[in-house]
């Protein structure tokens, strides 16, 4: 199979996976609210982000598996990608121990004394505490299977995993319904707890089936690829540090500011922008690991053909998924929760989907880093942005403004990242001129377009039959204009032979 056939095939199972989830997220998110309340559905996210916030020890470790895998694989060499796993796994390990000591301490000292939680919930805080911890840390150890799936492009695995996921998720639902009595946060917690035990496990069984020579345990004592894999990590670790800190950090100051109710507009948003970003990370996904291979065994025109392509397309796709949320954010919400929305939650969303839009513009640029390995100056600039901005959320909030500035801060933050990753990739792999001029030009556009159809955003709530079909013309005025502006004429000719193909069969 090809490689283009392949990414097109994995992206497709991909999808069909998300399709999936996302109906069921957004069924299961609305009962979840209305079942646990909004003050237990924002201390739910609030608590779980603290253990978040400790992950940034095994964060640089999973773009590091993922990566070294990914380039022993083009040696076709068994054993090497054996070592790497074998060595991952032990690497693992230790950072789940030091994951378990930071949150059974500091992270413990945080939840009962500085975080504003209701005396009468602190028991179940401190219980969903608990839980947490233990998912996180089966979560670590699973990390090297999950890069051995991803570098051998076993992407339908996914979508098969999902139909246990969606469900035990409504299975879940139906438990909180029929159980009044329980405390339903706990319950919850408990529920989804499990969920990920036995997800964890058939994640396990897979790998251990498909790819036997590859994760059958062996004991190496490499020390010079031990402190390989440490080295890059260490440097991961910068970088990731600042994402972690900078996503459960703001949820953090706003807590801290407004209490929980703020904690739960801002699950509401996160989750808007998950279930859509979740497509521009499949799709992504699908393309990684020949970014990677690409680079390694010295095609370095087709890198860089797949990371402006991979790019371009990203943002594209997230432009078209994301305008219906931008104007009908009420509407939109209303349909999907009711009339008692979180305060914030309709402002939240646009904001931290531009930011999100930004985000699909950098995936391929991230992964291009890791291929090319040199990424001290990489993360150590990407870090002093990022932290940036905690600093400004905290200072915008003190001095009273609301809590939408914040993520207001946080967009130009974005921007300021993504100039510095076109800048250092550039630096080494030097893409044509013209080609990322033409690149940069049609990106422009269909941003500006977004900003327009944010502008004029309709501010009340309309039927669902209206806002279908106003949302059928934005749709088509957008691919209008992706088609005419955002596509290179190679590209069109492209998409217009496979069409005429297709009319031509159908006919």
């Amino acid at each position: 199979m090809s490689s283009s056939n392949a990414i097109a095939k994995n992206t497709l199972f991909l999808y069909v996976r998300m399709l999936v989830n996302m109906g069921v997220s957004l069924f299961t998110s609305r009962v979840i609210l209305h079942t646990l309340g909004v003050e237990d559905f924002g201390l739910y996210n609030l608590v779980g982000g603290v253990v978040v916030l400790f992950t940034f020890l095994n964060n640089p470790m999973i773009a590091t598996t993922q990566r070294f895998i990914n380039v022993e694989k083009v040696s076709k060499i068994v054993e090497n990608v054996n070592k790497i796993f074998n060595l991952s796994l032990s690497i693992h390990f230790i950072i789940s121990l030091l994951i378990l000591l930071l949150a059974e301490t500091v992270g413990l000292w945080f939840l009962n004394y500085k975080l504003n939680i209701p005396a009468d919930r602190m028991y179940a805080a401190n219980f969903v505490f608990q839980l947490s911890i233990l998912t996180t840390v089966i979560d670590v150890m699973r990390v090297p299977y999950n890069a051995m799936i991803i570098a051998y492009e076993r992407m339908s695995y996914y979508a098969f995993l999902s139909i246990f996921e969606t469900i035990a998720k409504l299975i879940i639902v139906y438990l909180l319904v029929v159980f009044p009595d329980l405390d339903k946060l706990i319950l919850y917690s408990i529920l989804l707890m499990l969920v990920n035990l036995v997800t964890n496990f058939i994640f396990y069984s897979y790998c251990r089936n498909n790819f036997k020579q590859e994760t059958t345990f062996k004991k190496y004592k490499d020390t010079a690829r031990i402190k390989e894999l440490l080295s890059f990590s260490s440097w991961m670790l910068v970088g990731q540090l600042a994402v972690v800190a900078a996503a459960q950090g703001m949820n953090m100051i706003l807590n801290i500011f407004n209490g929980v109710v703020v904690n739960a507009a801002l699950a509401i948003a996160t989750q808007v922008n998950g279930v859509l970003y979740g497509f521009i990370g499949n799709f992504q996904v699908a393309f990684n690991p020949q970014i990677v291979q690409s680079y390694a065994s010295g095609e370095y025109e087709r890198n860089k053909k797949l990371i402006l392509t991979t790019s371009k397309y990203s943002f594209f796709l997230m432009a078209i998924l994301s305008a219906p949320f931008l104007f009908f954010t009420k509407s939109i919400l209303t349909l999907w929760l009711g009339n008692d929305l979180p305060a914030y939650a309709e402002n939240f969303i646009p904001v931290i989907i531009f930011c999100s839009i930004i985000d699909a513009l950098a995936g391929p640029f991230w992964i291009s880093a890791q291929a090319i390995g040199s990424i001290k100056e990489y993360n150590i600039t990407l870090t002093v942005i990022n932290l940036f901005t905690l600093p400004l959320a905290y200072v915008l909030l003190k001095m009273g403004y609301a809590p939408i500035y914040a993520f207001v801060g946080k967009f130009f933050i974005a921007v300021a990242l993504q100039l510095f990753r076109y800048y250092f990739i550039n630096k080494y792999i030097r893409f044509n001129k013209k080609h990322f001029a033409s690149y940069i030009f049609r990106v422009i556009v269909i941003f500006a377009l977004l900003a327009l159809i944010l502008m004029f955003r309709n501010s009340a709530t309309v039927t669902f039959i209206q806002m279908t079909w106003k949302v059928a013309v934005i749709e088509l005025l957008l691919l209008i204009c992706i088609l005419l502006v955002g596509l290179e004429n190679e590209e069109k000719k492209l998409i217009w032979s496979f069409l005429k193909n297709k009319l031509q069969r159908a006919g």
